[in-house]
């Protein structure tokens, strides 16, 4: 897709597409606060049943917390989770805010995201501090959030449930996504999804808009 897409709604995953995540960065400084026995543990915390439960709002942050303690035998303190399981988020550049306001002018745009509430309100409380805004629905007209609807990518369920909630139909939809299996699953049901396998992908794409 070399020209601006023919469509009515964008739509954005936000992990590595709006705000930069690193993982490796969470995972070493897990590893930093546990035992060498567990380091094996931490390889595998984001296939855990309880974060997946989690990321599709079927636990409580509460909940979430207790797990994480017990998972990593550590009696950490709710605010110390949350450090941790913030650790990953990076910053949100001020182009790409530039870029969303910009594209607003000729689609409707917003966020499809695999995420939590924790993140949500560590991500919003970013956009405050470094853009003066309040929370992701300051840029966005739509807001999709896995833990709000109980599901999660790449279910195809998840995307059928946004495009009836936008009220329109698949093909008048593009999606970006940095993860090869959503991008798969969103195209099988219609919606043009794009890879985002670096950040000038977008640029690129809207460069004439």
């Amino acid at each position: 897709m070399k020209n601006a897409p023919n469509a009515d709604f964008l739509i954005f995953d936000l992990g590595n597409v709006i705000i930069d995540i690193y993982y490796p960065k969470t995972l070493a400084y897990i590893k930093q606060q546990v035992h060498p026995k567990l380091h094996g543990k931490v390889e595998t915390f984001y296939l855990t049943d309880f974060h997946l439960d989690y990321e599709k709002g079927l636990i409580t942050s509460a909940q979430f917390r207790d797990e994480v303690r017990s998972y990593f035998e550590m009696d950490w303190s709710d605010q110390f989770v949350d450090e941790l399981w913030n650790s990953l988020l990076g910053k949100i550049p001020k182009n790409r805010i530039e870029l969303i306001k910009k594209l607003s002018d000729s689609y409707q745009v917003g966020v499809l995201s695999n995420t939590n509430e924790i993140h949500i309100n560590a991500v919003n409380l970013i956009l405050e501090e470094d853009h003066s805004l309040k929370s992701l629905e300051d840029i966005f007209g739509h807001v999709f959030l896995s833990h709000e609807m109980n599901l999660s990518k790449p279910d195809p369920a998840i995307y059928l449930s946004m495009v009836d909630q936008l009220g329109t139909s698949p093909e008048r939809v593009v999606f970006f996504d940095d993860l090869e299996a959503n991008v798969t699953s969103a195209n099988k049901v219609g919606i043009q999804a794009i890879h985002v396998t670096n950040p000038q992908i977008i640029f690129d794409l809207f460069a004439h808009v």
